[in-house]
């Protein structure tokens, strides 16, 4: 599925100075390549597999080469970022595993999880039930129960898990094609990320792959750099929204409100971007798991709060024309907005000020 690439494909810088990397640029190209990216979701995942093992994982000294990418696609489409951000994530945390001597690759070869798999992550927790993981006789893991929120579990060939071994939380590697696993399609019905269904799972004795041991998962420092590799993701999004508004200037006389509208676009887009450039130089030169959730925290409210308040002044400087006239406008705010929702507000802010109280 391959259309003519346009001869300028946008692409998003953290740092002031310096090129973009050249994995950012292919990946970019490629994305260009792709017919329904972002909206036929089999062909944006085997997009985002065939880039995913030339990607840098966080802390190795290109983090911002990372966040880059990341950001750039969300720039071209937030659906197709939201599938490519947890393929990403599980790849890294997989290599974070193999990096503290727990390398599971013979396991997941027997489960399928070659070079061609494609990865979600499971993590989310909710009421009424949890997925629970038990030994099983041959001496593997089985896990049993429902999982809440796993996107794109009917698409996807296999996922990091987490799930109770006792009163402890333990990250699973799963093949979601075996039968033991059966993925709902629904209920989801979200104007936004309308393609990425985030709904239930099954697992009725899966067979499973520990990977990392009790608690793992939560408490190295990859878990908070995952989060903030997600801000990065918003402040993408929101990038052509600032150029709408500058696009809208351009074509007629602005009045005062209009300029002032671009100004703190951009300025609140500046802020988030200096925010990551720093936040991605700090996780390279390395910070152990407590400072890195503060820091995440900080980094994700700083992003959030800028893409949502970018959200309010597009549509009050433009209107309703492009949000009923411009498909991809609509659905680039309509797929943020439900994105943003990964940062829970004022509760994530709570749940770092009680991170700095307990100082």
């Amino acid at each position: 599925m391959t259309a003519a690439a346009p001869a300028d494909v946008p692409t998003l810088r953290l740092r002031l100075q310096g090129g973009v990397a050249a994995t950012t640029e292919h990946a970019a190209a490629t994305a260009a390549q792709v017919i329904g990216f972002g909206t036929h979701v089999d062909a944006t995942i085997g997009w985002a597999v065939s880039i995913g093992h030339q990607v840098p994982v966080p802390g190795k000294g290109k983090t911002t080469a990372l966040w880059e990418l990341l950001a750039t696609t969300a720039a071209l489409d937030v659906a197709a970022a939201r599938i490519l951000e947890p393929h990403l994530d599980a790849l890294a945390i997989l290599a974070q595993a193999r990096a503290e001597g727990d390398d599971p690759r013979d396991a997941l070869t027997a489960i399928g999880a070659d070079g061609h798999a494609s990865w979600g992550v499971f993590a989310a927790e909710g009421p009424g039930g949890r997925v629970e993981a038990a030994r099983a006789p041959d001496g593997g893991w089985t896990l049993t129960g429902v999982k809440p929120w796993c996107s794109l579990a009917t698409y996807l060939s296999h996922a990091l898990v987490t799930a109770w071994d006792g009163d402890r939380r333990r990250l699973f590697a799963v093949a979601l094609r075996q039968p033991a696993v059966v993925a709902r399609s629904g209920p989801w019905h979200a104007r936004g990320l309308s393609h990425i269904v985030s709904a239930p799972v099954e697992f009725e004795g899966a067979a499973a792959v520990p990977i990392g041991g009790p608690d793992w998962y939560l408490t190295r420092p990859g878990f908070a750099w995952g989060g903030m590799g997600v801000a990065a993701v918003w402040w993408g999004g929101a990038m052509p929204l600032v150029d709408a508004l500058a696009a809208a200037t351009a074509r007629a006389e602005p009045d005062q409100l209009s300029l002032a509208f671009l100004g703190e676009a951009d300025t609140l887009m500046w802020a988030t971007r200096a925010s990551l450039a720093e936040s991605a130089h700090a996780v390279d030169g390395g910070m152990d798991a407590a400072a890195a959730k503060v820091l995440a925290e900080r980094v994700r409210a700083t992003a959030a709060a800028a893409a949502e308040r970018v959200l309010t002044i597009a549509e009050h400087a433009l209107g309703p024309a492009p949000l009923t006239a411009e498909e991809k406008h609509a659905r680039r705010v309509a797929d943020l907005r439900l994105y943003l929702r990964q940062h829970h507000g004022e509760r994530d802010l709570a749940r770092l000020g009680r991170l700095l109280g307990s100082r």
